[in-house]
């Protein structure tokens, strides 16, 4: 398998990620109770002023959704974009495949402390297909004389 299709492949598994994340989020109705209401109320009407600004937890925890799904986007475009690169870059695409496979083993450590499974399949794929880039790259270095 070439490098250029294991990043495009990373791109599809995070557009995904992207699109699943900012429909579900968006979209989102309480399933779970009075309390779970209860929670999202006292979060959409209790203001506070952080750094200047008065802002409630919802607006943070609704900005901070967003956000997670925005940096999805980025990642599927950045995956895309590089993926052309990928095959004639060789050694030199290592440090950015690491770099994404640090980020998504972050991710996953974080989904896995604060959230649920579902997410964290996308991260834990990812960084699956990083290592397998970096597994190609490196087959790609030239073999020390012995």
């Amino acid at each position: 398998m070439k490098l250029a299709a294991v990043f495009r492949i990373a791109a599809v598994v995070a557009l995904v990620q992207f699109i699943g994340h900012g429909t579900l989020f968006l979209t989102y109705e309480p399933k779970h109770g009075p309390e779970e209401i209860a929670v999202m109320q006292a979060m959409r009407t209790h203001y506070f002023s952080f750094s200047g600004y008065v802002r409630s937890y919802w607006d943070m925890y609704f900005g901070y959704g967003l956000f997670s799904a925005f940096n999805c986007l980025i990642e599927a475009l950045l995956f895309w974009f590089l993926a052309p690169f990928a095959d004639s870059a060789g050694r030199r695409i290592m440090p950015i495949a690491a770099i994404f496979l640090f980020a998504n083993l972050g991710y996953t450590a974080l989904i896995a402390r604060y959230f649920f499974a579902l997410p964290g399949y996308f991260d834990v794929t990812l960084s699956l297909l990083m290592i397998a880039a970096l597994a190609l790259a490196l087959r790609r270095l030239p073999h020390a004389a012995t």
